[in-house]
């Protein structure tokens, strides 16, 4: 790894730990809560506690003034949830475009065992070479999504999740993101798979309690962290459940003492 990977890396996470902050929705969903005023997002969950933020290029002029000196990461693809397949995920921006808006890092998106996979993985290619020409990390999001994928069954779905994330260190990746298994033993084996720090996708958006339990499972397992949307941005809180999730992460906090020091209400 590059001296300059090493110290943009040090800018999206903590101590190795990431807490980040996906916040590309707009492209796939429109502007919905949370992201109308992204402005007040931002500052909100950086003041809680987030490590990064990350959305397409087009709104860099937005996040820097309010990130409250976090890292920000420009994500390089995307798609419609009203176009013939969300999963066809197409090139949105290169790494010097990254760069030109003032990103720490890169992301890209790819569906393992989608019809996609193989444009998917070229592309990855090209953005880890075009990466590593400027000391820029790439966070690879490698999801397992396709017809053959059975998430079902948590042991299948973890052998599925531990390919993913394989793949994206092969491909030159320095952080993969992936979707939780489900519980802290099947993911313990998604982790072994690979040398790079395992970032948990946020999935759907839960309980607290339940966002706080599958954090400290991940983290249990051995994950490093986070990359965690709409469970965040759009929560009634944004401040208090980001600093609820930086606690279990950064603090090794269980989910009850995460939601009690972030203020969010305990069940009894």
């Amino acid at each position: 790894m590059s001296t300059g990977t090493s110290a943009r890396l040090e800018r999206i996470g903590t101590g190795g730990q990431y807490l980040v902050v996906p916040m590309d929705h707009g492209i796939t969903l429109g502007a919905v809560t949370g992201l109308q005023d992204i402005e007040s997002t931002i500052d909100a969950i950086t003041r809680g506690g987030a490590d990064a933020v990350l959305t397409q290029k087009g709104i860099a002029s937005r996040v820097h003034d309010n990130k409250n000196g976090a890292g920000y990461i420009v994500h390089l693809n995307g798609s419609t949830a009203i176009g013939p397949d969300e999963n066809d995920k197409r090139r949105t921006g290169t790494v010097e475009d990254a760069i030109r808006v003032g990103a720490d890092a890169v992301s890209f998106h790819i569906n393992v065992g989608s019809q996609y996979e193989r444009e998917q993985i070229a592309d990855l290619a090209e953005v880890t070479s075009e990466a590593e020409k400027y000391g820029m990390p790439v966070l690879a999001m490698t999801y397992a999504r396709g017809p053959d994928i059975d998430t079902e069954d948590s042991e299948a779905f973890a052998d599925a999740l531990a390919h993913a994330v394989r793949l994206g260190e092969e491909l030159g990746a320095d952080v993969v993101k992936t979707s939780y298994s489900g519980d802290p033993d099947t993911f313990e084996r998604v982790v072994e798979a690979t040398s790079l720090p395992v970032v948990i996708a946020g999935g759907s958006k839960g309980t607290d309690e339940e966002t706080l339990e599958m954090v400290r499972g991940a983290m249990d397992a051995g994950a490093a962290g986070v990359s965690m949307g709409r469970s965040i941005f759009q929560h009634d809180d944004p401040e208090a459940i980001t600093a609820g999730v930086a606690a279990v992460i950064h603090d090794d906090a269980t989910a009850e003492e995460a939601a009690r020091e972030a203020g969010l209400p305990v069940e009894a």
